[in-house]
């Protein structure tokens, strides 16, 4: 009997997009406490670039000791197909949807994917599996970093910078939740009316106005950027939060009394995945989708990456 194949975007050397080609491969098995699932759709993140890249933008006793071939991706939403010895909480037939195996080595860009059982949670009802793959990494960076980092800690005024992307859309939105009164998004003019969508009250457009002359006395920095300019914005005694390294100029901080966070990884959790679940079938956050790519596509999908600008996350069509 022939071993069971699939169809998988793989990377067999380090460089641009061109490197990730669509080929059959053998089906991966779910192992003891694991799930194998028929993804329908898998969301792309920075990580995914920054491993075709060789994680050149690493500094070098940091990257991750990993050889091509390799099947990136580490979000995804699908179906439970098969189960692995100690598994009892998941049933063939139930969708899904999951942050696998992160930070580590995932292998989502492929038509099955295994997953640890408790790395998934129950697919939002309210969501298609394209937009359900969309949320998992970025919406799991933000929600950890408001409801377990910044517990508490949020404070009455809310500046999110970068708020149109994968993280930052999120994170208006829960920040609100957490408590926020006042929201205040920072992106580039073409994204005002799908941040004042979302809820942000205030949108600045740093192309135009500089988003340090605006707004002042703000609680917290939530910076999905990088960088330092927006510190005059903080209030004595507040703080900055940074999602990405980046220099936030500690000893200008310290001299205004600012706070700045040690940057956060994201880490894969079913558990937290079912609490943002439950804020999208309630309607209190939504999910937005830049661009859907079918998986022989995911060169153009990394291409369409590097362009930039993006408004929400891209997503990769498993099944068209």
């Amino acid at each position: 009997m022939g071993t069971a194949t699939m169809h998988a975007v793989r990377l067999h050397a380090f460089g641009e997009p061109e490197e990730l080609l669509y080929e059959e491969v053998a089906r991966p098995e779910p192992g003891p406490g694991e799930v194998l699932v028929r993804v329908h759709a898998a969301g792309v993140n920075p990580p995914d670039w920054y491993a075709r890249r060789g994680f050149e933008n690493f500094p070098v006793e940091l990257r991750p000791n990993w050889t091509p071939p390799l099947i990136l991706g580490s979000d995804i939403s699908g179906v439970v197909t098969a189960l692995g010895p100690g598994v009892t909480e998941w049933r063939p037939g139930d969708e899904v949807f999951g942050l696998v195996n992160f930070p580590g080595r995932a292998s989502g860009y492929a038509e099955y994917a295994v997953s640890p059982a408790a790395h998934l949670a129950p697919k939002p009802a309210t969501l298609g599996h394209t937009e359900a793959a969309a949320v998992p990494m970025a919406g799991l960076t933000a929600y950890q970093f408001v409801f377990t980092h910044l517990r508490g800690r949020i404070g009455s005024t809310v500046i999110v910078n970068g708020a149109a992307g994968g993280v930052g859309h999120f994170a208006a939105q829960l920040v609100r939740v957490a408590g926020a009164q006042q929201v205040i998004g920072v992106a580039s003019g073409r994204h005002e009316d799908f941040l004042l969508g979302l809820g942000v009250d205030r949108f600045v457009d740093y192309t135009r106005t500089p988003a340090e002359s605006v707004a002042r006395d703000v609680d917290l920095l939530l910076d999905t950027v990088g960088g330092h300019r927006l510190l005059p914005n903080v209030r004595r005694g507040g703080r900055i939060a940074p999602v990405i390294l980046g220099d936030y100029h500690p000893e200008r901080a310290a001299e205004l009394g600012i706070a700045v966070e040690t940057m956060r990884q994201v880490r894969s959790s079913g558990s937290d995945l079912a609490g943002l679940a439950a804020l999208i079938d309630t309607g209190r956050v939504r999910v937005a989708v830049d661009s859907v790519f079918p998986l022989r596509d995911a060169a153009a999908a990394h291409a369409r990456a590097e362009r930039g600008h993006l408004q929400g996350k891209i997503v990769l069509d498993v099944m068209g």
